[in-house]
């Protein structure tokens, strides 16, 4: 089901307004009827909605009533962080064609499910699709093991190689999706969003552009803008921000493909509550503010780590020397938050640095509030084969950070103790 403020999107936040005000405002207040309009929406945390009569239930099924019939379906809750992602992720897409441009989303229970339901949804039997070759682990087994299964073969390639990727693009003309993380999870490769869309689509005009914008988020870096046909969140990191909720969410500009993704969600039910939407859009509320925190800190951390003689490199796009930092200071507002570096002494150097850290809480995910740091290797990447793992950089040495909002001096100071322990 689509509701009234899906298809007419406060026409203002698009086109108006600066984003932390869309960040707050966007989607508010719309669905509350009456006179009890509470200041901070409402959770409609039910399974199912209540008809007026049988005509109004008949109207809702056959599509020709707006409104709302079971969550699965649909919820005013979920409906609001929708409508405010819309407005996040899609104000340059709408300004270029206002009057015929809707951008749409589609939340899911979780980042995979936002993810597995895009590929589901456009992909079939026989289909292929190019692929990053530095993908978070999930997102590597659904490509290697799962989709397989269906008939949907996939092609890897290192997309931060825009010539490298045209060579694949031109041997495989009839592919009917790309697929990539910007920048990658864990080694920060960056892809040229715009460049990379531009050419595949110059070879196959039919071909979806999909891309996970986790680590960014629409405020660092808005892919529909750039060329792409989708931008896929794990809202469980920075859009949430705290820690406290998994979900997923899957924005569009193109109407065929957010009915298809809505079929994804209808059939296969992975709805997200609706306290963990209510959750993720009381986040982006404050996105812009953590953000700026989170990079501020980020780029300080870097260029110690830079500096220790126990860190062998350090994978970070904000350092004029990375090979993309070019790409990412054009595409993306600031360089983000994650850093990955690798310690002098492998894999035992790495666990006595992480068993001996303080502040800094040892856990996988990212984008909280408060600083993680975890071991891909052993972790986030374990079901990655061995051969593509270090392949694309993720050695037993590697260790991950997604920087918070602390003092940075403090989160320097449990860095240097425990790197003075290897």
């Amino acid at each position: 089901m689509e509701s009234t403020l899906d298809k007419n999107l406060l026409k203002e936040f698009y086109l108006d307004y600066g984003f932390q005000t869309r960040a707050l405002h966007a989607g508010e207040h719309v669905l509350q009827p009456g006179k009890a309009i509470s200041h901070a929406n409402a959770i409609y945390q039910s399974s199912t909605f209540v008809f007026q009569n049988s005509q109004e239930g008949k109207e809702l099924f056959s599509a020709k009533k707006d409104g709302y019939i079971y969550t699965r379906l649909g919820n005013p809750t979920t409906t609001v962080f929708e409508a405010k992602m819309n407005a996040l992720e899609g104000k340059e897409v709408k300004m270029k064609d206002p009057d015929n441009t809707r951008v749409s989303s589609v939340a899911f229970a979780s980042g995979m499910a936002a993810i597995s339901s895009t590929a589901l949804a456009l992909l079939g039997n026989g289909d292929k699709v190019i692929r990053g070759d530095s993908l978070y682990g999930c997102t590597e087994d659904l490509f290697l093991t799962t989709l397989p299964k269906y008939g949907i073969n996939a092609i890897s390639v290192d997309t931060s190689d825009l010539e490298m990727f045209k060579q694949v693009m031109q041997e495989n003309p009839d592919a009917k999706m790309v697929y990539f993380e910007t920048p990658t999870n864990p080694t920060l490769k960056v892809t040229d969003i715009e460049a990379l869309s531009k050419f595949a689509k110059s070879v196959n005009p039919d071909i979806y552009i999909v891309v996970d914008n986790t680590f960014c988020t629409p405020y660092l870096q808005r892919p529909l803008a750039l060329g792409a046909d989708v931008s896929l969140h794990s809202t469980t990191k920075y859009i949430g921000g705290h820690g406290v909720l998994i979900g997923g969410i899957a924005v569009t500009h193109r109407d065929a493909i957010k009915d298809k993704l809505y079929h994804m969600v209808k059939d296969l039910g992975g709805c997200p509550s609706p306290f963990d939407t209510w959750l993720a859009n009381l986040g982006l509320k404050t996105l812009p503010l953590r953000m700026e925190r989170i990079c501020s800190n980020t780029r300080v951390i870097a260029h110690f780590l830079r500096n220790h003689n126990k860190v062998e490199y350090v994978y970070y796009p904000g350092f004029e020397d990375h090979p993309h930092y070019d790409v990412a200071r054009k595409q993306m507002k600031d360089f983000g938050g994650m850093i990955s570096f690798e310690v002098k002494g492998g894999y035992d150097a790495a666990v006595k640095l992480l068993d001996n850290i303080h502040i800094f809480s040892l856990a996988v995910s990212l984008g909280s509030v408060d600083s993680l740091i975890q071991h891909p290797a052993s972790m986030t990447h374990a079901t990655v084969p061995e051969e593509i793992r270090l392949k694309t950089g993720v050695t037993d040495g590697l260790i991950r950070i997604s920087v918070g909002i602390e003092d940075v001096e403090d989160l320097l100071a449990a860095l240097e103790k425990a790197l003075e322990l290897i």
